[in-house]
């Protein structure tokens, strides 16, 4: 009786539990996985950081050309202890004076001013600097589209592998049964005197490693899954289910212009902006040489009372030659140089590689799209061959060896068609991101 109850209290719980379990797995959209990445992949985050580094560096480079104001202000006693403070950029200076003791009154001080300096002419190296600067910051925007459709490329494949896991697991999981049938009948002609003990043993094996590889589907899973949650971006683990299927859509059969293609690339334009960006930075550095022309002015009063009442004015220009400097204006001009002619030849080695890329990646796409199809009429065939041959196996018109050569040929398609949609979607991956698509592209 006691066994009963027992049964009739653990049933309650085990369907109590089960929706649970069946809740585990939350499905997820391509177009969910790149909002996720988006807002939360570190990669993309850092690299928005550099293009706010590059605007800054612009605004520190601006700063040259506007008006430098810096206040001064002082206290002094003649006969007693003084105290002085002046003021530039935020900087001050306390200074203590010892005076004679002799005198019978104190004699204070007190000095106020400020100036002003503007520069009016450098030889254009300010503009220049700007420019470069400008053009550094085009580099991070393109280096950002760069970044961004790396992550595409391995998002995007890591959802392909997603989808083929679980596709693996219904095919192994259809291989699986199909072998146990296989399995059944063996025996069955085995027991009827019909078969031997090495075609029992021989499908007995065969089951085992069907249900290998089902084990081997499903932990492929978790690992998909794991990518997966890495590329999007988050810090938790959820285990997905990826919706969708493994068809392609990015077919392009017809041969594209891949030297007009590869103009529009980020990693070019990227290349292209920090070539500018250093052809300025030349210009710049020779305008070292010129002389600098700034604009000055100040106000200032000196008085012993402790509110001035008398204020005065000044105004003038500066000029400034450089004549020696030991040689450093020289060598960075040299250094300029240098990095002019490495940008040159790095833009030239980009293009090109990236029309050797786009031209590898689009030939991969359609040699695995022209696969697939070749391996659904194999699946086809090898489908209707293993219905014949087992009806016939079955009435003994074809031997066991020839029969379990079919039935491998029939799971090996199986697996092979499933392989050769993966690559056809990660050849697809490959060429969006050689042509430079990034998590915007969809």
């Amino acid at each position: 009786m006691m066994k009963y109850v027992k049964i009739l209290f653990i049933l309650p719980v085990v369907f109590h539990f089960a929706p649970i379990q069946a809740r585990a797995e939350d499905t997820i959209a391509w177009e969910d996985c790149v909002k996720e990445a988006k807002l939360n992949h570190p990669d993309l985050v850092s690299a928005k950081e550099k293009v706010n580094v590059a605007r800054a560096a612009k605004e520190i480079t601006r700063s040259a050309v506007l008006p430098q104001v810096t206040g001064n202000a002082d206290e002094s006693t003649s006969n007693g202890i003084g105290v002085s403070a002046s003021g530039g950029s935020g900087q001050g200076v306390t200074s203590l004076q010892g005076g004679s003791s002799s005198s019978s009154a104190a004699n204070t001080r007190y000095t106020y001013g400020a100036d002003i300096q503007q520069l009016l002419f450098d030889g254009f190296k300010t503009s220049y600097s700007l420019s470069s600067a400008q053009r550094n910051i085009e580099a991070t925007r393109y280096n950002y589209d760069v970044i961004s459709s790396n992550i595409r490329l391995r998002l995007r494949t890591a959802y392909a592998g997603l989808l083929a896991a679980q596709e693996l697991v219904k095919v192994t999981g259809e291989i699986e049964a199909r072998r146990k049938q296989s399995l059944s009948l063996v025996q069955l002609r085995y027991e009827s005197g019909e078969e031997n003990k090495g075609s029992v043993l021989t499908s007995e094996a065969d089951l085992a490693l069907a249900v290998y590889g089902v084990n081997q589907a499903k932990r492929s899973v978790y690992l998909a899954q794991r990518q997966l949650i890495k590329e999007m971006g988050k810090r938790t683990f959820l285990p997905y289910a990826a919706m969708g299927d493994l068809n392609v859509k990015e077919t392009s059969p017809d041969r594209p212009d891949f030297e007009k293609l590869c103009e529009t690339t980020p990693l070019l334009q990227q290349l292209v902006e920090q070539k500018e960006a250093a052809r300025f930075g030349l210009k710049s550095a020779k305008a070292g040489f010129f002389p600098q022309i700034f604009l000055t002015g100040g106000e200032s009063n000196s008085n012993t009372n402790a509110f001035p009442d008398q204020n005065q004015y000044s105004i003038g220009t500066n000029l400034t030659l450089p004549i020696f400097d030991g040689g450093n204006t020289i060598a960075t001009v040299a250094q300029a140089k240098a990095t002019l002619g490495q940008t040159e030849a790095d833009e030239r080695s980009g293009r090109d590689g990236v029309i050797v890329t786009l031209s590898n990646t689009w030939t991969q796409l359609q040699n695995a799209i022209d696969n697939v199809g070749v391996q659904a009429k194999v699946l086809t065939a090898a489908q209707e061959r293993a219905k014949i041959a087992e009806a016939e196996y079955s009435i003994g018109l074809v031997s066991y060896n020839d029969w379990i050569i079919i039935e491998n040929n029939l799971v090996s398609a199986k697996t092979s068609f499933v392989n050769a949609e993966l690559s056809a979607l990660i050849g697809e991956a490959n060429w969006v991101q050689a042509k430079g698509g990034t998590l915007d592209y969809d």
